[in-house]
């Protein structure tokens, strides 16, 4: 289909709202007082840095709720408040944060449930309001809503929608899109739904596997055996990765992104003359300011004497995982929770190693003075910041 004009078409219709319904003051006054903080606000102006008996806290420079989230949750409050007794119901969690969705559960908006794998739109009526996330909404999903004249609310980043465009790009111009991301993602999903033919790819060691593909060629069957679930209907690989744009899931690690479009560049004109470069490759920035911002920030604070590091946000959220990444790159003993219920009595901690289910680790503050680093994803309110370093301090006077 014409994604670009049913997008459009879409945004003209009068059942369809992306900015605020009037209740801005209202609604800035009720986010402030559940999730924002004034212990963070006193660390920020004290150079990031607290100390505490023999605690000191480091706080990353650009951590928690970025503009695009902010204004996610903002507009699902509002949507309530516009809408006081119509029934709510959101695509997905609005973010990767459970504080925030379970406050959303308490104000009656419903998420839409799954069976399977497949969300079961049918228990939503004409006359009712449907809220996209933060992530976005694939074009199948916002088409049936469409369809049943749905009031939709549609929350979705501005970065993300900026992918979206330069996936439209590339389709305009018939090349693949190769999208750096998670293919079950849901922003990823939403993204490729845009794209006529496309190829998701989760790490370099992947990139790597497709550019020696394109450069000496290699078992079709294999390579759609690995990659299953990640590329569009009917991919071929030895015709579909001629002409190349780039694009990424906007949580994926910037450094990442880059060095694989630079991989798909170089492979380009090795495989092309370089003086045809542009017929076969495109790539547009698309990376995200805040998460960008959020991982330089870590990348400072591993530079620091630190005894260990605590990520705090979702265990889904993309880029929280990849702040521990970067935690882990540089052997800091480093833990990811979701909330300040994860640190339990006895010194004890239930927190979740990259790529593994959560465990329980005995100890896990030293004895004696420690110095803390301290960051959160995107998604992750400054009180819940709060309360983890709250519960830090207190399980550290108790165990010295």
């Amino acid at each position: 289909m014409d994604t670009k004009t049913f997008k459009r078409n879409l945004q003209q219709s009068d059942n369809y709202h992306r900015k605020g319904f009037g209740h801005q003051e209202e609604v800035t006054a009720t986010l402030n007082q559940e999730y924002q903080s004034s212990l963070i606000q006193t660390i920020r102006q004290n150079h990031y840095q607290i100390t505490k008996g023999n605690v000191t806290i480091r706080l990353a420079e650009a951590f928690g709720f970025c503009w695009g989230v902010e204004r996610a949750v903002a507009m699902a409050y509002e949507t309530r408040t516009h809408f006081p007794t119509e029934k709510i119901w959101i695509t997905n969690e609005i973010i990767h944060n459970p504080s925030v969705n379970q406050r959303l559960k308490e104000m009656n908006i419903d998420f839409i449930p799954v069976n399977g794998n497949l969300k079961d739109f049918s228990v939503v009526n004409s006359n009712e309001v449907v809220i996209l996330p933060a992530f976005g909404a694939s074009v199948r999903e916002m088409q049936l809503l469409n369809d049943k004249g749905c009031t939709i609310v549609d929350t979705t980043c501005p970065w993300v929608s900026k992918v979206w465009n330069s996936v439209e790009k590339h389709k305009k111009r018939s090349y693949t899109s190769i999208i750096h991301g998670k293919y079950k993602h849901e922003e990823t999903v939403a993204t490729s739904s845009f794209a006529d033919t496309y190829l998701v790819i989760l790490n370099m060691a992947e990139a790597e596997y497709v550019a020696d593909y394109i450069l000496n060629g290699g078992d079709r069957v294999e390579f759609l055996t690995k990659f299953k679930n990640a590329y569009s209907e009917g991919f071929n690989p030895d015709t579909d990765l001629e002409r190349l744009g780039i694009a990424n899931q906007t949580t994926m690690l910037k450094s990442e992104t880059e060095a694989i479009g630079k991989l798909f560049e170089q492979t380009m004109i090795k495989k092309y003359p370089p003086t045809e470069l542009n017929e076969h490759f495109m790539s547009f920035n698309t990376i995200c300011d805040a998460t960008q911002e959020r991982q330089d920030a870590m990348l400072n604070l591993v530079q620091e004497k630190l005894d260990l590091i605590v990520v705090i946000g979702g265990f889904n959220s993309s880029n929280t995982t990849h702040l521990q990444e970067i935690s882990v790159e540089y052997n800091i003993p480093s833990y990811h929770i979701d909330s300040a219920q994860r640190i339990l009595l006895d010194n004890k901690i239930e927190h979740k190693p990259l790529e593994t289910d959560l465990e329980i680790k005995e100890n896990w503050l030293p004895q004696g003075k420690i110095t803390v680093g301290i960051t959160s994803g995107a998604s992750t309110p400054d009180k819940v910041v709060e309360d983890v370093i709250e519960k830090i301090f207190a399980s550290k006077s108790y165990h010295n």
